[in-house]
């Protein structure tokens, strides 16, 4: 990239230091190279100015030419809004502002014409303009013929206030063009331009900005996203060899006594086939001599955990400490739990540490780790604080870490001179495209099988209408002796949202269920830590039919004996949290169920999500479809990776292309690894303008 785009935004003709700091505060424009990759997000004909006579339909966008008259402030202090008249030889039509009121006011002069564009809506069988987009009209200013599509960029109303709406814009992207645009070098090897049929990249970005036709605006999205997703996995790939290749890590070359006792005598069920292979995948990496850094994926109720037991045995039998951590203190007790009572005829030391730990007991912990008699540390991130100490970690398990931010990872690294082996795990299926991305540069390993004798859960969409006829099935299910989740989206109301409370959803249950015949209790994140124990305990027990909760029981709770999984306002929730909720039942030879309440008013969004619930129990189906559903910005973990900024491209439009620039990024390191070859200079050179500055978190994500 030509050093000329790296130019403050300030020194482009037209801007100057007041226009610059609000580019930079409203949409993070600080040069011109950033200018430039500020993308239209939609383009429109401008080539035909329509009367207000010809508004016909609330479906696509019209531009009229007239004058602005009849603006009137309307509502009270906390609802005002502003309306007005829009006319021309024709008619007139409506106008209303929400936001921006006191600059509404202040901007339109009845004499001046004015330029109007935008998207009619109905209100009170009456067509309107809400917040159009309005340009004064420059009297010798006339629609060129043949140029009838414009970029249509997104703006703010401090932007719209200094003149940058989104035709304010495309006049300084025309200035910036002509001003700099022969500085626009060449990112790509001719041989990839040439041989994939690619535009250049100076007609790529030029044809993004000002297209002279549908066919030009999607070649040169295509080089542009082609772009972003080969220097993506490009980057990916390096990193990942050069992981492999300085990453020293413990040689753990013996199977021993701990390993063989558990395997011979304690495992309490028989591993499925998966399970075998994943252990074996990470067995390869921990005795290969680098540092194993591994993504384990396994469905609800897959075996992960025994897979990180048995593994973290070896780690032991090879001298050294293991730790897993855990994001909540519910999850980490249940992996203390469940693991303590299968290692309980072993003579090994294992304990747990949550930030509700007390003081003596700390002081304990601390003791046993530094010295190493304590073998396998639980807890949550209190185990990454600064005054705990091991004497050799080397085997550390993350789970569910996408819920640590990546600081907080990285602080695991530092419990030993050497890295210690690191797995991090999620019941949270991650699509394939996802998976190139955010995780790309871990071994990715997959427990794909349940363990036998597991039951499909049933699930169910149920309306209100549908309510007594859902008590009568949980009094059945209670008679056969089974436990029910019940689960609720808030803690107490919202003057926002009509959803169910979860505290009268508490006193609704007692009062359907009453005592002594049957035991409610309640569950949320707002109970002291004792108490949560308390009523999990109770549940975990059997003394208690039912449990009235939040999403705190989403993760890793596990009581083969519930088998009854309701989900109030199951609509609100997105698809992988619903996926998780749905996995806390199953866990036993029960058949189990799951059942989605909801309203009937509906989104079309919310009304996919439980049709997907409903149709596959299969967690990659339903990661697939929450990613076609929500877009990778809004899934757990996503955003603090830094690798799906993208200004372009899309991981769930184009994973085709994904994968295409993939394979080329991994033909080209094959044959030339440090990019040696005079043909991929320009790669080469454009890798390091890419990484400047850039933290490498790649080896811990």
């Amino acid at each position: 990239m030509n050093y000329i785009l790296e130019t403050p935004i300030t020194y482009l003709k037209g801007v100057g230091p007041r226009k610059a700091t609000v580019l930079e505060k409203e949409i993070g424009v600080k040069t011109f190279e950033d200018l430039l990759y500020y993308f239209p997000f939609r383009y429109v004909d401008k080539s035909r100015i329509f009367k207000v006579k010809d508004i016909n339909s609330d479906s696509t966008y019209f531009q009229l030419r007239g004058k602005i008259s009849m603006l009137n402030s309307v509502g009270d202090k906390r609802s005002r809004y502003i309306t007005a008249k829009f006319t021309d030889d024709t008619g007139s039509i409506g106008l209303v502002w929400f936001r921006g009121l006191k600059w509404i006011k202040e901007r339109f002069l009845p004499s001046k014409e004015y330029l109007l564009f935008g998207k009619p809506s109905i209100f009170k069988n009456s067509f309107n303009f809400v917040h159009p987009e309005i340009e004064d009209l420059i009297p010798d200013e006339e629609i060129v013929a043949g140029q009838h599509l414009e970029g249509i960029y997104s703006s703010t109303e401090k932007l719209k206030n200094s003149g940058m709406g989104s035709r304010g814009l495309t006049k300084l992207l025309k200035q910036l063009l002509t001003q700099s645009g022969e500085s626009i070098s060449e990112s790509l090897p001719k041989y990839i331009v040439e041989h994939y049929k690619l535009l250049d990249k100076k007609s790529a970005l030029y044809n993004i900005h000002f297209p002279e036709n549908q066919a030009i605006i999607k070649k040169a999205e295509e080089r542009l996203k082609f772009d972003e997703l080969f220097y993506l996995q490009l980057q990916i790939l390096l990193n990942k060899r050069l992981t492999k290749q300085k990453s020293t890590g413990f040689v753990f070359d013996s199977v021993g006594e701990n390993f063989n006792e558990f395997f011979s005598k304690h495992i309490p069920f028989k591993l499925t086939n998966a399970q075998k292979r994943v252990i074996k995948e990470i067995r390869s990496d921990l005795k290969s001599g680098k540092q194993m850094n591994r993504l384990l994926q396994g469905d609800v109720g897959s075996g992960k955990t025994m897979v990180a037991l048995m593994n973290a045995l070896i780690a032991i039998d090879n001298g050294f400490q293991t730790c897993i951590m855990a994001p909540t203190e519910i999850l980490a007790h249940q992996h203390y739990n469940s693991i303590s009572n299968m290692l309980k005829d072993m003579d090994l030391k294992i304990d747990l540490l949550t930030g509700s730990t007390k003081k003596a007991k700390r002081t304990k912990i601390h003791e046993g780790i530094e010295s190493g008699d304590l073998k396998i540390l639980i807890g949550t991130h209190a185990i990454i604080e600064d005054t705990v100490k091991f004497k050799n970690l080397g085997f550390a398990v993350i789970d569910e870490q996408h819920r640590f931010g990546v600081a907080q990872r990285a602080k695991l690294w530092k419990k030993n001179k050497i890295p210690p082996h690191i797995l991090v795990m999620t019941a949270t299926p991650i699509p394939r495209t996802l998976a190139m991305t955010v995780y790309g540069n871990l071994d990715v390993s997959i427990i794909d099988e349940l363990p036998p004798g597991r039951k499909s859960i049933k699930t169910s969409h149920h309306f209100e209408k549908s309510r007594l006829r859902v008590l009568g099935f949980m009094r059945e299910q209670i008679k056969k002796g089974r436990q029910i989740y019940v689960v609720y989206p808030l803690i107490s109301e919202s003057e926002k949202m009509d959803l169910k409370n979860l505290m009268d959803g508490f006193a609704n249950m007692v009062h359907d269920f009453p005592a002594p015949e049957y035991l409610v209790s309640v569950l949320h994140g707002k109970m002291k830590a004792d108490e949560k124990d308390y009523e999990m305990q109770r549940f975990v027990e059997g003394k208690t039919n039912i449990l009235v909760s939040t999403t705190v029981i989403e993760v890793g709770v596990d009581v083969p004996n519930a088998s009854v999984m309701i989900i109030e306002n199951a609509e609100r929730f997105g698809l992988s949290q619903l996926h998780q909720l749905r996995g806390r039942v199953g866990r036993g030879a029960e058949q189990s169920y799951c059942l989605l309440m909801s309203g009937y008013k509906i989104s079309n969004e919310g009304r996919k999500r439980l049709e997907v619930m409903v149709s596959t129990t299969d967690g990659f189906v339903i990661a697939e479809e929450d990613l076609k559903l929500r877009g990778p910005g809004d899934l757990q973990g996503t955003k603090q990776s830094g690798l799906l900024d993208f200004k372009i491209a899309s991981i769930t439009k184009d994973s085709d292309l994904m994968l295409k620039t993939r394979k080329i990024a991994e033909h080209i390191l094959e044959k030339d690894p440090q990019l040696s070859d005079p043909k991929n200079t320009i790669i080469r050179q454009e890798l390091s303008i890419k990484l400047k500055n850039k933290a490498n978190w790649g080896k811990i994500s």
